[in-house]
């Protein structure tokens, strides 16, 4: 095999691990690489839903990629709530999940002072 065919080959499986990996990213719960660790994990004991799930459901209510995200006490449903910055094309959307019960609270543009 020629040298010029090698290096076709291993440009093109590079390009479409590459893809791959980035179509994994926008469509998985995890936090993009970028997010820092959610604050009120010492909340999480009183939490029914774990992290993990609150993003998946927070994902479905919005696709994109996580930018930012928190565990709160917060008026509406049980009052504990995960809160999540979903960045997509249409821009930043604030989806709220009921740390209890799994319901979408809240699902709007980020405001202009976001929290």
């Amino acid at each position: 095999m020629s040298c010029n065919r090698k290096l076709s080959i291993l440009a093109l499986a590079l390009a479409t691990a590459s893809t791959v990996a980035y179509a994994a990213d926008a469509t998985t719960a995890e936090p993009h690489a970028s997010v820092k660790p959610f604050t009120g994990e010492k909340l999480a004991k009183n939490a029914k839903i774990t992290i993990a799930d609150a993003r998946a459901i927070a994902l479905k209510a919005h696709p994109g990629k996580i930018a930012d995200e928190e565990l709160e006490n917060e008026k509406g449903g049980s009052g504990l709530r995960y809160s999540f910055v979903i960045k997509s094309a249409e821009g930043a959307q604030e989806v709220g999940v009921d740390a209890k019960t799994g319901k979408v609270l809240e699902n709007k543009p980020e405001g202009a002072n976001p929290d």
